[in-house]
């Protein structure tokens, strides 16, 4: 029987959800795309499609998620991005091959040729990247508040206060440590 994998944690942006596949990074770290072919299975889900994926091809896109958490760190520390880490996003997103095609809802979405490999994939993760990064997007680069993941994400929210990269985790778990803190600081809290 195969081993179980853990849940992928997907968020409305591609490149932020990508650096998520590894997370606790602070912690007991998580690794959610462990082999090339969990890798696949992530690429299909966030609608990238890809046939098979090489363990050098897998090498690579956890090479371009490092670089992503680390250039999207400093920006939303507002600190200078890594000299190693726009090369490879910038390598990267040079690499694939897709188009951005338009869907009847007004959004926009790409689409991977059929004989799409994954550094095609890995091209539009980049060129998303690139455009949070960039401030392109509405929205701001912040850093999960949690101290054992501090994960970069993209805070959509209207006030752009957001604390936590993934309410029903970080944010949970957050919650329910300063609960047990106050809990046992409240003598007679009758449990």
């Amino acid at each position: 029987m195969p081993a179980q994998f853990p849940e992928f944690r997907l968020g409305k942006v591609l490149a932020t959800s990508f650096t998520g596949t590894l997370s606790e990074r602070r912690g007991n770290a998580v690794e959610r795309i462990p082999t090339p072919n969990r890798l696949v299975d992530w690429l299909t889900v966030s609608g990238l499609a890809v046939e098979s994926c090489t363990p050098a091809q897998l090498e690579r896109a956890w090479e371009l998620r490092e670089s992503i958490h680390a250039a999207a760190t400093a920006a939303a520390g507002r600190d200078p991005l890594p000299a190693s880490a726009v090369q490879v996003i910038n390598d990267r997103s040079a690499q694939g091959r897709a188009a951005a095609v338009l869907t009847p809802e007004g959004d926009r979405r790409w689409r991977l040729g059929p004989a799409s490999s994954v550094e095609d994939a890995l091209g539009v993760v980049a060129a998303d990247a690139i455009s949070i990064i960039a401030g392109e997007r509405d929205g701001k680069l912040a850093l999960c508040s949690s101290p054992t993941c501090r994960a970069a994400f993209f805070d959509t929210s209207q006030s752009r206060t957001r604390r936590w990269c993934d309410m029903n985790t970080c944010g949970n778990r957050q919650k329910k440590a300063r609960f047990n803190a106050h809990k046992q600081e409240s003598p007679g809290s009758g449990t």
